[in-house]
């Protein structure tokens, strides 16, 4: 009966019974393992889709903040420039018009309109004027007299500093000078108050042919200007000699004339002559802007032909 069985199963091209149950559970148990994997196949896509987005947005961050380092953020502002304290002073007076007519006649009797302006390549910088006086009294002798007015401006500048700070360097070197002229006898400084920001006088003889000279250097600054009375006198001819003290006196006077037409042609209405003007701090602003093209500091003293050294025979 068995072999007919398997002989019908081989006509029939079919597998025996237990084979067919064989291969029957083969197929369901792969078909079970296609159906997991194919399960979990959408997982791993997913886990794999977040992964790389997650990597992109790791990446983009990390692009964006190599840009920001290698750009530094925002740009670093440039460096300050270097800045100084505005002079306060831009302009000087006429120096032969700083005078009024009544010191003039004081100082000079006999030459009031003696006037000669100095020389000078920026008059908004530096200027002169001199005057000179010989009052012939005959066979009793004559009594001569030179007075010379400078007036030198310091503008604030990066490479040198602040215009009041080079006037006073210049006001020190010009109270230096004078105490320093050759032949001086009897050389002495007196500190003046109530003229501008400091202001020194410095007093000497100076024996000449012609006769013996009481020399008078005044030296004043305000501000960023310093301001240089010289004015000596001599008797000459067997005429007295002039009082020292009396010649200081009009000098000094002439002196603070001047710091006020200094501080008057800057529309300061001459406070600057004022005895609580005190000297200029460091630290302190200047009251009015500087010059827009600031001029190179003077190298040599605006009161030329201010020695006392000069012969009263060779002025008019």
């Amino acid at each position: 009966m068995q072999r007919a069985a398997q002989r019908d199963d081989r006509a029939t091209g079919e597998l025996p019974t237990p084979f067919r149950r064989q291969g029957t559970d083969q197929r369901a148990k792969r078909l079970r393992r296609a159906l997991v994997c194919a399960a979990a196949v959408p997982a791993v896509l997913i886990t794999a889709a977040c992964s790389s987005d997650s990597d992109d947005s790791k990446g983009k961050s990390g692009g964006q903040s190599t840009e920001q380092a290698a750009g530094g953020g925002s740009s670093p502002s440039a460096s300050a420039s270097p800045t100084v304290r505005a002079a306060a002073y831009q302009r000087l007076p006429e120096p032969c018009g700083a005078l009024s007519k009544k010191t003039l006649t004081a100082m000079v009797p006999k030459g009031v309109k003696s006037s000669k302006k100095g020389s000078t390549d920026n008059p908004s910088s530096r200027s002169s004027c001199s005057w000179n006086s010989l009052d012939n009294n005959g066979v009793k002798g004559s009594q001569f007299r030179w007075l010379n007015l400078s007036l030198l401006r310091f503008d604030s500048d990066t490479s040198r500093g602040a215009g009041d700070a080079q006037a006073h360097t210049y006001y020190t070197q010009q109270l230096k000078d004078a105490q320093a002229v050759d032949g001086a006898k009897g050389v002495k400084v007196v500190p003046l108050s109530g003229t501008g920001a400091e202001a020194s006088a410095v007093r000497y003889e100076l024996k000449k042919k012609e006769g013996l000279f009481k020399q008078q250097t005044l030296v004043a600054r305000v501000e960023n200007v310093v301001v240089t009375v010289d004015y000596n006198g001599a008797g000459l001819a067997g005429e007295k000699t002039p009082d020292a003290d009396d010649l200081t006196k009009a000098a000094e006077k002439a002196l603070k004339e001047a710091v006020g037409s200094v501080s008057s042609a800057n529309g300061a209405g001459g406070s600057a002559a004022s005895p609580s003007d005190a000297p200029a701090s460091p630290s302190k602003p200047a009251s009015k802007p500087a010059s827009k093209s600031p001029s190179k500091a003077p190298s040599k003293s605006a009161s030329s032909g201010a020695s006392p050294s000069k012969s009263p025979a060779k002025k008019s």
